[in-house]
């Protein structure tokens, strides 16, 4: 009846019988609760209450009593006139109702809208529709949410709250189009690698692969391995690493999302805001796009591990992890986190708040993960053949720091940053770690093993291959080694040693020298100890001069070596021939002095005398090896011209009291230049004088 007289536009009569509305007002205060909480709801559970309040709403209204003048507030809040202004009032009320009827008109509108594609649930997307659909359906939006957010319609609190189910049950709709937006239009991955630009990043790491096993196999120590490194892919796989940094620049500027996409998503978010519903925008966008992150790291080669699951890896597995560490390191910071960076910039521009919180949601575990596999790094035994990549691990992440710092500027991310550099101090304190137990294991270094023919001892070969490859990062190791444990006497002084790395090196090499010297002690033969003392020192000084070792070091270091090598050279010279050289001197043969009145039998005792010492000299040391040609011609030079002229003299002056006699040839085995033939075969490793050629004299 009350419907019915309002609709032929005559006021109700006023009754005190009217019906009591306690039970209606106890349902709609139940149902103005429910909708404050929808928000925590399940999805599908939310949007089905929300539609059956929207209906319960309609007739719940029609049995309210009907009222030509608004709540007793109303008028203070409209600024309505006092008591006896009965004419103006009645003017304001008749505004009021014009006003609720275009608001309610407009709620039917959006109603009708917002129920369609609610009814369709997700069997199509509304922006895979036409764009005049798109644009209806999101001005139907923009209308619900002027109408719930003006203040002027505080009154008509029923009005309010259909609009804000209207809207919950929209944003529902817009959450579901922002992920499959956000799903469909993400830049495809395939097994390969990452998009176009991301991959031909990967594939130029991945064309390296093994150019920097530059340490496949430690020198052990304590069982005496042999092993060298190989200084030349390193130092090329180190050159690559520069070009490849210059070309960050061309490739960083990637689409993770389709362009034609982020005007979409920007449309959505821009909505999502303004209805306080950045919550669940964050949620839904954060949660993509980690997913995504995840399976971009898988495709770069990186695994989620636990610290113990690091530490039990074997070594060359781990060596491939580690290297796959410092390319994805690179790639996600300066490609990956910076385009999500853009991203959030773009879609969620209306929140400076949203786009940090949505920006570290969905990188911070991408980003951690990679903190934790450098944390387990750093934390595991240390190893000389583990410290070429940890430097390469500490480089990448130093060189990407600045990035993040950036990246990750804001409150929320500070925690990333704090992260960040506690692994880089752990992998430095893992640098510093390492080199103090390698230079302690040369120095302590105790195999008694020989090197046959005095040839350069494994464990010279692998620390001047190590410490050359370790010039490479001559900057980095300059800023991580500190002053402590670098006093040595035999080092020299700090005026020398310009640098922490040029200290560090001249005692390191000063401990592997001492442990030659008590090395070559284990040689009975004196000569040979200065032929495998003069062959390792030079092979020092070669290694240090052929590299930038050379600039650490200095040329006085390198003038004072060869000058220790000059010594040996002269310390071998004695201790081979002083003996055979005797019995080419005068003294002991009697007589008066002239060639005439020597005894023939001690003249024939000299001469067997001598052929015996240096066909055991020729037999011993053309076994010896000198393996440098330079090096090796000097020691048979520098020995020719001891000997050839004392045989030439001593043959001239004494040769011909034999050369009559019977047998002669049996003493005077060999001409001078015979000597001298024999004496370049010296060093080459030979089998000694199984085809020793001599020269035979017939006798008269």
């Amino acid at each position: 009846m009350a419907a019915a007289a309002r609709i032929d536009g005559q006021d109700p009569p006023i009754s005190s019988s009217a019906p009591p509305i306690d039970g209606q007002d106890k349902v709609i205060a139940t149902a103005r609760q429910i909708v404050k909480s929808l928000k925590r709801n399940d999805k599908t559970a939310r949007e089905d209450m929300l539609r059956i309040l929207l209906d319960l709403r309609q007739p719940l209204l029609l049995h309210q009593p009907y009222s030509p003048y608004p709540p007793p507030d109303a008028s203070r809040r409209q600024g309505s006139p006092i008591e006896g202004d009965e004419e103006e009032g009645g003017a304001e009320d008749v505004e009021a109702d014009e006003a609720r009827l275009r608001i309610e008109a407009r709620l039917d509108e959006a109603d009708k809208v917002i129920s369609r594609w609610d009814s369709l649930q997700f069997e199509t997307l509304l922006f895979e529709s036409s764009p005049d659909e798109i644009a209806d359906f999101l001005f139907t939006v923009d209308d619900l949410i002027s109408v719930a957010s003006k203040d002027e319609f505080d009154f008509y609190e029923d009005l309010r709250e259909k609009a804000e189910i209207l809207i919950q049950i929209s944003m529902s709709r817009l959450e579901e189009e922002f992920r499959h937006i956000m799903i469909r239009n993400t830049v495809p991955l395939d097994a390969a690698g990452l998009h176009s630009s991301i991959r031909r990043l990967s594939l130029s790491f991945a064309s390296d692969a093994g150019e920097n096993e530059h340490l496949d196999e430690e020198f052990d120590i304590s069982n005496e391995a042999e092993s060298s490194v190989d200084s030349s892919s390193h130092h090329h796989h180190r050159r690559q690493e520069s070009e490849r940094s210059e070309r960050f620049g061309s490739l960083s500027e990637v689409d993770l999302i389709r362009p034609e996409a982020v005007a979409d998503l920007k449309d959505i978010a821009d909505r999502m805001i303004r209805s306080d519903y950045s919550k669940e925008l964050s949620q839904v966008y954060s949660s993509v796009r980690r997913e995504i992150l995840d399976e971009c790291l898988s495709v770069l080669g990186v695994d989620r591990m636990s610290i113990d699951e690091v530490q039990r890896i074997e070594w060359k597995t781990l060596d491939d992890k580690m290297r796959k560490w410092i390319q994805a390191v690179k790639v996600v910071v300066r490609v990956l986190l910076s385009g999500e960076r853009r991203l959030c910039d773009e879609i969620f521009s209306e929140s400076d708040e949203l786009k940090e919180e949505c920006f570290v949601e969905s990188t911070k575990g991408c980003i951690m993960q990679l903190l934790n596999f450098g944390d387990a790094v750093a934390i595991q035994r240390r190893s000389s053949e583990k410290l070429f990549r940890i430097l390469d691990m500490y480089e990448a992440l130093s060189e990407v720091k600045p990035s993040l710092d950036e990246l990750f500027a804001g409150d929320l991310g500070a925690y990333i940053i704090k992260e960040t550099e506690r692994i880089l101090e752990w992998l430095g304190d893992a640098v510093r770690g390492t080199l103090a137990e390698f230079t302690n294991a040369v120095q302590k270094e105790t195999s008694k093993k020989t090197m046959q023919g005095g040839e350069i001892h494994p464990l010279v070969r692998y620390v001047m291959n190590y410490v050359k490859l370790l010039v490479d990062y001559s900057n980095l190791l300059e800023s991580l080694l500190d002053d402590s444990g670098f006093e040595s006497e035999d080092v020299g002084s700090c005026d020398e040693s310009k640098t922490r790395l040029g200290h560090w090196l001249r005692l390191l090499i000063s401990y592997l020298e001492s442990n030659l010297e008590e090395k070559s002690k284990f040689y009975e033969d004196a000569a040979l100890q200065f032929i495998f003392l003069m062959n390792n020192r030079l092979y020092i000084v070669q290694k240090v001069k052929d590299s930038d070792l050379g600039k650490i070091l200095g040329e006085d270091w390198v003038r004072r070596r060869r000058g220790q090598i000059r010594q040996y050279h002269n310390s071998y010279i004695r201790a081979s021939w002083t003996k055979a050289l005797s019995f080419l001197k005068d003294d002991g043969l009697g007589g008066s002095g002239s060639a005439s009145s020597v005894s023939k039998v001690a003249l024939k005792e000299r001469f067997k005398s001598f052929n015996l010492a240096f066909e055991e000299i020729y037999r011993t040391q053309t076994t010896w090896k000198v393996p440098d040609p330079q090096l090796r011609e000097e020691l048979q030079v520098s020995t020719a011209e001891r000997i050839i002229p004392a045989y030439r003299s001593f043959l001239g002056r004494f040769g011909g009291q034999l050369e009559t006699s019977r047998h002669a040839a049996k003493y005077i085995k060999y001409t001078p230049e015979d000597l001298e033939a024999q004496l370049l075969e010296f060093f080459e490793g030979s089998s000694g004088l199984s085809n020793h050629p001599r020269r035979k004299l017939s006798s008269s």
